[in-house]
Formats: C-alpha cells, structure tokens, sequence
C-alpha cells in the first residue's frame, strides 16, 4: 500500500464505476436524443450573482431577510441533488477555506449578513476534508461578533456527496 503525504483533502480518490453501477438506467451512452436529455433537465435554483464571498454584498436585495447557505466550493460536485436540496429558497456565497485568500474579511461580511441584511439563518456546508472546517469557524466568528443571533446549521458532505453530519453549531 502506497504512504500518501500532505492535506488529505489532496489525496486522490477514484469513484468511476460506483456510480454507474447504481444508475442502471438502460438508456443508450449520451443520454439519447437532445430533445430526450433536454426534457429531464433539472431547472437551476441559483437565484443571483455574484456567489464568491469576496465579492458579494450583505447590502444585496437577495440576502435581505433571506435563509443564507455558506458553501464551500466544492460541495456543489460533490451533491448530486445540491440545488434541489441546499439551495433552493436561499441565497447563497461561496469560499474555500484553503485556498482563497483575504480571507480576515469572511467573517466581517457573515456579521454584515447577520446584522445588516437581517438574515434569518445560516447553514453552512463543508466537505470532509480538515481543512473544509475553517468555514465553520468563520462564520461562528462573524456570528459572535454580529449585534443579532441567528441558528447557524453545519453540514459536512463526503467526498462522494454523502450528508456526515448536520447540526446545528451555536
């Protein structure tokens, strides 16, 4: 067996096959006819844009009031049903705890979220990768330093779009 190094999160994982095992469809490769593939699209519950946290505004008529989901960006792969699931009826930002960077200005924009645009909730979705969990921290810290309270739920998603754990964090 081969010792691996570094972030697990960076370990490569091969799920080709599982998947295809499962949906035993019996439709052709490609899906058949584009008007057939056309006809089982499922509509996109993305309601708005920008979605990076960087640059999205707390001041934004779609955050106003709203039930918000922080996601990181993988988790969206990772799902399968993820706007049917997650984000229908929310508003969304995304980050990666790992990679982007500035991230000292998340948690000011989740307090802005909280106090400014008066969100309802905040669900926060994470992989399950160690380092996925900085987004949870950030918006605690943004919530602990927000004037409002509001139940903040994390979800933490495997790397083959399982739910691990949901609950709420404060």
């Amino acid at each position: 067996m081969e010792e691996f190094c570094g972030c697990p999160g960076s370990k490569m994982q091969d799920f080709r096959g599982k998947e295809e095992a499962a949906d035993d469809s019996g439709k052709p490769e490609g899906g058949g006819l584009a008007s057939d593939s056309q006809s089982h699209k499922r509509a996109s519950q993305l309601k708005q844009w920008p979605i990076q946290l960087h640059l999205i505004s707390p001041m934004a008529p779609y955050y106003q009031k709203a039930d918000v989901l922080l996601s990181a960006d993988c988790v969206a792969y990772a799902a399968g049903d993820f706007h049917k699931d997650y984000l229908k009826g929310k508003s969304i930002a995304i980050a990666c705890p790992k990679l982007d960077e500035g991230q000292e200005v998340y948690s000011e924009k989740v307090q802005s979220l909280i106090d400014d645009a008066k969100i309802n909730t905040l669900t926060v979705m994470t992989m399950q990768v160690p380092c996925c969990a900085g987004l949870v921290s950030i918006a605690q810290q943004g919530a602990s330093s927000a004037k409002r309270k509001i139940p903040i739920k994390s979800i933490v998603v495997s790397l083959q779009g399982e739910v691990l754990s949901e609950e709420w964090v404060n």
